[in-house]
């Protein structure tokens, strides 16, 4: 066979290895901050300016520069911007960056396309970019992972057919019959992403012209759909896109084969097919029917085998040159690496269990677990694969193999300070959560009794994430020495034998998997097949089957004024610290539903969209919020809750005091709401919508002004300095906000819950 000479794009990989290294810094720096703000609340006061005398600002000694900042570092922005930065913008980077570099050398051709190679840079760039400005803003979604508004998910699923089209041809145009197994788990990613993307991002938008949007599902059926995508982009964009760069890396590395290409085989299929079923464990004892439930915990137990396969998979490849990770960072990056994600698949199914689940759910154990995999796994693959790449496309040795060594206990150093304080976090909330006096009360009645307990160990946390930030750091700088002692190739020159054509069918004695691999359609399509069969079994149950959210007659839509209020908490991210949903456990009725007696049920969320169920209690529960403190103390805590908690670690938002609502979409909301949703608003509500809203808006002022006299005087006082320009407290964002916590879990009332016909 005749010779064929081409040469690999060097270019396209350079650039992704720049975008993960700047964007990973980035997502460290947006991380740390998050974590400081959690022991250091008035870390934005200190920023923008306060009135506050026990704090020094660095602006003046007033409140309006933290009022004009709206919002910019609140954090509930600042962790959807950390969550994306990090799985976006750091791990689809760096996973673009491997997957391009490897893609050519496996199947011995360049890239399909550079032109559609650079369109996917620059689109996924762009899509970042947008990210951070409209999370800034407080333009979200507000679902976990998936907060961007859908023109973001449209760029998204551009971009990534485009990448996909660019991989498929590349791989019909190879020079090698067979396909390596790392090309399975990134053709099996781009399937899988691509269906859980399109599926959970099913959205309305308000209008054409606008950011607004509301998720095409409610309640129970809005949270299935979203934890089914929530755990399978923790499954297909943090895993298995990272477990092809193992197998591709960790062998090249090493200089040693796989160790078994049977295990290989298993661990793919396995891992797919079980990994897309988990996705009701993040719900256990919500309002999630049990079947579905108990089928979250059945395949999160049995991942443990698929997962682990892949771990002793790529850690036996090892045998025999051990003595070389003593010598060799990169080894030693990949070595923790995957014993990282040994750890976080054993923990994460032992977390599904509802023995444990119920103790650790909506704890930092969560977060801890997480991190495992983000900063070990992720985080020290894409490590050791910067540090292999470098040198090789500069053509030089790396600049310090110290500085990497240093790097390297750096960030495993890290790792521990930052997962182990939250580890016994969690554990010592969870169980103060939970008990009581031999009285029957609540031995930790206040909830920040349980916050302030556990203050210590986000401060570690933070030390943690310090180290972790240096080593990368140090990283940079060995980067930025080594390339500017090399010389780059942008393109390789090489050199492969045409691809003889052969038969598609099966030829004697070619085993069933190798004719597979060399039939990237047939294994396109059977990977779909194995992770839409777990997505079809999960959802559509719930999306076709009524019974399973029964109504409750006494749920009522929520009002104009609510609906705006209720925007207003997406907006400033109130879910990353409150959950909506409270357990069948005693503690929690007790705790947040007093003498009512009501654990949240399917039925009262049928209006949600999206639903608010959060995954993590750093403020109380607020299902059962309505009615459980006056208007004038929510006026207040938004303004200072260190005054009505002393204590407390949320900052203030004093902007929804001093901005002015924006009506000018509230009856088109409540249209779309009827005419989209069948939302049974009558046509008469939806024509008095505004004179609605102004009669709820004057009732709460009226309550505000009659239980704080300060409040009523200070705005007297303001009407008379402001004169004509005066704005009366009845058109401000705080007073719809009030609107909605007051309505939350009050529809409710006694212990028996009447239900409609669903016949």
């Amino acid at each position: 066979m005749e010779t064929q000479k081409f040469s690999y794009d060097n270019n396209i990989v350079r650039a992704f290895l720049y975008a993960t290294i700047v964007f990973g810094m980035v997502g460290f720096l947006v991380g740390l901050t998050a974590a400081a703000m959690l022991f250091y609340p008035e870390l934005p006061e200190y920023i923008f300016g306060t009135d506050d005398a026990t704090i020094v600002s660095l602006q003046s000694g007033n409140l309006q520069g933290l009022i004009n900042s709206h919002g910019t570092l609140g954090f509930g922005r600042i962790r959807m911007l950390h969550t994306s930065a990090v799985i976006f913008a750091f791990v689809c980077n760096g996973f673009f960056a491997g997957a391009y570099y490897s893609l050519q050398r496996l199947l011995k051709t360049r890239m399909y396309s550079d032109t559609l190679s650079w369109i996917h840079f620059w689109g996924w760039q762009l899509m970042i970019v947008a990210v951070v400005i409209t999370f800034t803003m407080g333009i979200n979604t507000s679902k976990e992972y998936a907060e961007h508004e859908w023109p973001i998910d449209i760029l998204i699923t551009v971009i990534w057919v485009i990448f996909g089209i660019n991989m498929f041809v590349t791989i019909l145009k190879r020079r090698v019959r067979h396909l390596y197994v790392a090309i399975w788990f990134y053709l099996g990613t781009w399937v899988a992403i691509a269906m859980l993307h399109i599926f959970n991002n099913l959205e309305v938008p308000l209008s054409f012209t606008g950011w607004k949007s509301y998720s095409a599902y409610a309640g129970v059926k809005d949270a299935l759909v979203q934890w089914w995508y929530g755990h399978n982009a923790v499954a297909f964009v943090l895993t298995t896109p990272v477990l092809g760069l193992m197998y591709y890396f960790l062998p090249k590395a090493a200089d040693r084969p796989i160790f078994s290409y049977k295990l290989s085989i298993i661990h793919f299929w396995s891992l797919i097919f079980v990994y897309i079923w988990a996705g009701p464990h993040h719900l256990q004892y919500t309002a999630i029917p049990g079947w579905a439930q108990a089928l979250g915990t059945g395949f999160s137990i049995m991942l443990i085998a698929p997962s682990w396969g892949g771990m002793l998979n790529g850690l036996l490849t090892l045998r025999g040159a051990w003595d070389k990770v003593r010598e060799n960072p990169i080894l030693k990056f990949f070595v923790v690496a995957i014993t990282c994600y040994g750890m976080a698949t054993f923990e994460g199914p032992i977390l599904a269990t509802k023995t444990l689940n119920k103790i650790g759910h909506y704890t930092d154990w969560v977060i801890g677990h997480v991190h495992i995999g983000a900063l070990g796994w992720n985080g020290f693959i894409t490590f050791g694969m910067i540090y292999y790449l470098i040198p090789i496309m500069w053509r030089t040795k790396l600049w310090s193999v110290k500085l990497a060594n240093w790097h390297f206990w750096l960030g495993t150093l890290g790792i521990i300070f930052y997962a182990v304080p939250l580890y016994i976090a969690g554990f010592t909330q969870g169980l103060m959560w939970k008990q009581f006096n031999p009285d029957g009360t609540l031995l930790y009645k206040n909830w920040l009794d349980t916050v302030t307990a556990i203050i210590p160990y986000y401060e570690m946390r933070f030390v943690g994430g310090l180290l972790y930030i240096t080593g990368a750091t140090l990283m940079c700088v060995n980067v930025i020495a080594t390339v500017r002692r090399g010389s780059f190739q942008k393109n390789v020159p090489a050199e492969a034998p045409a691809l003889a054509k052969i038969s598609n069918q099966r030829k004697e004695g070619e085993g069933l998997h190798l004719w597979i691999e060399r039939m990237p359609t047939v294994l396109t399509v059977l990977s779909f097949v194995a992770v839409a069969i777990g997505g079809f079994a999960e959802i559509v149950p719930t999306l076709l089957i009524k019974e399973n959210v029964p109504t409750i007659a006494a749920v009522k839509p929520y009002t104009p004024l609510e609906l705006e209020g209720r925007d207003l908490y997406i907006r400033e991210g109130c879910n990353s610290c409150h959950t909506q949903m409270i357990r069948p456990f005693r503690d929690e009725v007790v705790r947040f539903n007093g003498k009512n007696g009501q654990y949240s049920k399917a039925g009262e969320f049928i209006y949600d969209r999206p639903f608010l169920w959060g995954s993590k209690r750093t403020g109380p529960d607020l299902h059962r919020q309505g009615g459980k403190n006056p208007s004038s103390w929510h006026y207040k805590h938004m303004l200072n809750p260190r005054v009505t908690s002393a204590g407390s670690i949320m900052p203030r938002y004093p902007w929804l005091i001093a901005r002015d609502l924006d009506r000018s979409q509230m009856v088109a909301k409540v249209e779309l709401m009827k005419n989209t949703f069948d939302v049974p608003y009558t046509q008469a509500q939806v024509d008095s919508a505004d004179v609605w809203a102004d009669n709820q808006a004057a009732a709460i002022v009226k309550d505000i002004f009659a239980e704080a006299a300060d409040v009523k005087s200070a705005y007297a006082a303001k009407k008379e300095a402001d004169g004509a320009n005066f704005v009366p407290l009845e058109k401000k964002e705080i007073i719809a906000l009030i609107a909605y916590l007051q309505r939350l879990g009050t529809d409710i009332k006694t212990t028996e819950i009447q239900t409609a016909s669903t016949k």
